[in-house]
């Protein structure tokens, strides 16, 4: 998806500002359309999603008429990203409405050491940003790029693979170390280690046969690993028949590329590659690998990367990055191969390229 589109309005343009604050229990709504001093707020506790985000729309007409604001007035609604996700986002864009899914580490705070937080505060600075905001004060907060309901569900077939792949390590990982505690060093990966469990081939160190409660525990470990890697395994058959075609074009003009693989493609293309970048400073600031300078006075310090962003791709993007350095470059390190800063770093030279780690 492009950069959304953000229309300024006129000096004389009404704008019936509208921004939430979100819970499970209750939300917090905020109206305001700059022709009086305090944004009216109020609260929505219905129990169902639906319901409540109908409250929402009844408080955005019972104050339009209230205010006599005219039937067209242009209504702008905004919130923070959170646990809701873009729900609500398409919901509002569905009935003609303006939204804006908004970066809560933009939005700037008191500094003070102990400062009043609440639910109504938030939303009241909410709302405040968004009326600066559309008047062109663009250092008031962020609007992120909302994806597609596609391009979002698509990606759940590789997150949950990796969750399942991070499953599996730990139920091994889990069992070698209870075995480890009864000088038990036998392996477990083994899809016979199960049999020979339940055998009760496997045995302390003295060759006395395992407390029985042990031996239970570990068999309940042996059913849930066999289930993550049987899910796993259906998984990786249906990891590209699953996804719609534009996706697989996708992750096929990554693929062609030296250094990236199959499940590399398509963590890229489902996490990342669902939007357009104009540049490659764009990606960079995208997954948090932007350098962050601390210069102040006559403070200079490097901060590293932002590691704003999505987790996900920057650890896979880094991984990617080394992975083709060891490919392509001459190993032969120059001047003594790793050399160590003053300031601690290490520093590689590779037929004259300089990387840092």
């Amino acid at each position: 998806m492009h950069t959304q589109q953000v229309s300024r309005p006129c000096a004389e343009e009404i704008v019936l500002a509208v921004s939430l604050e979100l819970a499970m229990a209750k939300w917090k709504v905020a109206l305001h359309d700059g022709r009086r001093d305090r944004p009216a707020v109020h609260t929505v506790t219905q129990p169902q999603a639906a319901s409540r985000l109908q409250a929402v729309l009844s408080l955005i007409e019972q104050h339009r008429q209230k205010w006599a604001l005219p039937a067209s007035v242009r209504i702008v609604v905004s919130y923070e990203a959170g646990q809701d996700a873009f729900w609500i986002y398409r919901a509002l864009q569905a009935r003609g409405i303006e939204c804006y899914v908004v970066d809560p580490a933009s939005i700037s705070v008191e500094r003070q050491k102990r400062r009043a937080k609440t639910d109504r505060l938030d939303v009241i600075r909410l709302v405040i940003n968004l009326r600066a905001w559309l008047h062109g004060e663009l250092d008031r907060m962020r609007a992120i790029r909302v994806p597609s309901l596609q391009d979002e569900t698509s990606r759940h077939l590789i997150r949950d693979r990796g969750q399942l792949q991070k499953e599996v390590l730990q139920h091994r990982d889990r069992m070698r170390k209870l075995l480890v505690t009864l000088g038990c060093w036998g392996e477990v990966d083994s899809r016979k280690f199960a049999v020979r469990l339940a055998n009760g081939d496997v045995r302390c160190h003295d060759g006395t046969p395992l407390p029985l409660e042990l031996q239970q525990r570990l068999l309940r470990e042996c059913e849930r690993l066999a289930l993550a890697e049987q899910q796993l395994a259906t998984l990786e058959r249906a990891r590209l028949e699953s996804l719609p075609e534009f996706a697989r074009e996708r992750i096929d003009r990554l693929t062609r590329l030296s250094g990236i693989g199959a499940v590399g493609g398509s963590r890229l293309a489902l996490e990342l590659f669902w939007r357009q970048f104009s540049n490659r400073r764009q990606v960079g600031a995208c997954v948090g690998l932007a350098p962050q300078p601390y210069d102040s006075g006559e403070s200079q310090v490097d901060q590293g990367i932002s590691k704003q962003g999505n987790r996900r791709v920057r650890a896979l993007l880094i991984e990617m990055a080394w992975s083709w350095i060891r490919k392509h470059l001459t190993t032969t390190v120059v001047d003594g191969g790793e050399n160590r800063h003053q300031s601690g770093a290490h520093h590689f030279r590779f037929d004259g390229h300089h990387c840092d780690r």
